[in-house]
């Protein structure tokens, strides 16, 4: 595979990941990177940090690929849950606890510029059609929960819905997106 393959399928893209192909590798990090950094710096708050975490994401991701399973959901669900998981577990860590509560103008801008790096490499693996099948409520509270790293309660009060609100739009839209997916 060249390094400017625009596009692999991704039942294709597992199948070489399973067979330890660096090329596909390589692919899976041009392609899914972007949209990881950004809900990993929502959680961690420290570009160095982030960045770091976003490394380790996909060694584990390299590691443990075994562990995927296709039946229970696409490859960009699994990689943003380890992605979630690794950010949290590294915010429970003595190096993040002690100066995690400090946040300067820098983090702003950070978070503004990986906002609109998410924007332009979620288009390269389908996400952007697939949410613009939703309506607009649902698709805020999936790009919020699951693009930009935000937890429902945090969404909750940030703007101002109900916390029983951004359930019910949540599970309605991972309905619609199930069929829509044709995981039903």
């Amino acid at each position: 595979m060249s390094r400017g393959e625009s596009h692999i399928e991704e039942h294709d893209l597992v199948r070489r990941l399973k067979a330890k192909d660096r090329a596909a590798l390589d692919y899976l990090y041009d392609h899914y990177s972007g949209a990881l950094y950004g809900v990993i710096f929502r959680i961690i708050k420290k570009e160095e940090v982030a960045e770091e975490v976003l490394q380790d994401v996909f060694l584990k991701a390299w590691d443990k690929f075994d562990q995927y399973e296709a039946s229970k959901g696409k490859l960009f669900t699994w990689l943003l849950n380890v992605a979630r998981n690794q950010a949290i577990d590294k915010t429970r860590s003595k190096e993040i606890s002690k100066g995690q509560k400090t946040s300067g103008i820098d983090n702003l801008v950070n978070r503004i510029d990986s906002e609109d790096y998410i924007e332009q490499r979620i288009d390269g693996i389908g996400v952007k059609e697939v949410l613009n099948s939703l309506p607009e409520e649902q698709k805020f509270v999936v790009e919020y929960l699951y693009l930009k790293g935000y937890s429902q309660s945090e969404l909750a009060e940030e703007y101002n819905i109900p916390l029983g609100t951004v359930k019910t739009r949540l599970r309605m839209a991972m309905q619609t997106l199930r069929t829509t997916l044709g995981l039903t």
